[in-house]
């Protein structure tokens, strides 16, 4: 059994489209697990009405996302974990083409597929990767297709958005903070996971002709991100929050050796980004 698990805040508009996505995928042996943070919209009232197979968990309060998602994961009977926003809509085979590709080796804890913009022509994460400078990077982000990523073959993790888990390997990485560690709430959470992982010598896999199309940003800012980072238009929480991720998630996994290594790549990136946020606040004083 395949168990999907979706994390809704107040987008119901959103999570019906991923729903019916979820619902009509060539492969039948699923189970839909949607985990609410206390939405206002009247998500809730949407999957009982529209959905009365889906199992739906509904929380007093917002929880963010990783504490939900393990919520929904822990309730989950199934022996793999597909872990999507709401954001995102699958291809009819997107399930039947991960499954296939987690058949090449057992030790494949995580797959990925192609996911795209909802334009259908620019790429959002062809799989997820480390940078030198600690950051998380998706491969051909922004890029338009034009068949470069049509390879399959493995990567250092899976996207965030929508992620594609053998449930023994979760069960393998999960320590006390919960199988995404609850310490992040959201951001950076997906590369900790994926990291952990690879350091238990898990594997993640690329399959493109798994498709998926994200509306890149929705269910943070409301809006698609067409081009570049969300990262400007996000809150001075949610800026500090995105950052100081980064930071615990390089303390939690990083090696003093690798830490060296990197260290100039690491030291510039903080450097644009304290410039950045310096020019954003007197920006921001100017047009007060």
């Amino acid at each position: 059994m395949i168990s999907t698990i979706i994390v809704n805040y107040n987008r119901g508009d959103l999570l019906k489209k991923c729903l019916d996505s979820v619902v009509f995928q060539s492969v039948k042996d699923i189970e839909v697990i949607v985990v609410d943070n206390a939405s206002t919209d009247e998500s809730a009232q949407m999957i009982q009405s529209s959905y009365p197979g889906i199992r739906l968990i509904q929380n007093s309060k917002n929880l963010l996302f990783c504490k939900a998602q393990n919520q929904g994961i822990e309730s989950a009977k199934g022996d793999f974990i597909l872990s999507v926003n709401s954001d995102c809509i699958l291809d009819r085979d997107y399930l039947k083409e991960v499954i296939s590709a987690s058949k090449l080796d057992e030790k494949i804890g995580m797959i990925s597929g192609k996911i795209l913009r909802m334009d259908k022509g620019t790429l959002d994460s062809t799989g997820l990767f480390l940078g030198r400078d600690r950051k998380a990077v998706e491969r051909g982000y922004g890029r338009k297709d034009k068949g470069q990523y049509d390879n399959p073959g493995y990567v250092f993790g899976v996207s965030g958005a929508c992620a594609f888990f053998r449930r023994n390997m979760l069960e393998d990485i999960k320590d006390e903070n919960g199988y995404f560690d609850e310490r992040f709430g959201m951001y950076y959470e997906d590369l900790d996971l994926c990291w952990r992982a690879q350091k238990k010598a898990w594997k993640a896999y690329y399959n493109p002709k798994a498709l998926v199309y994200h509306a890149r940003g929705a269910t943070a800012i409301g809006t698609d991100c067409k081009k570049g980072s969300s990262f400007p238009r996000l809150s001075k929480e949610l800026k500090k929050r995105y950052i100081d991720n980064r930071h615990m998630c390089m303390r939690k996994n990083d090696s003093v050796w690798e830490t060296i290594i990197n260290l100039p790549f690491i030291l510039l990136y903080e450097v644009k980004m304290q410039v950045y946020l310096v020019v954003q606040n007197l920006l921001d004083q100017l047009y007060k």
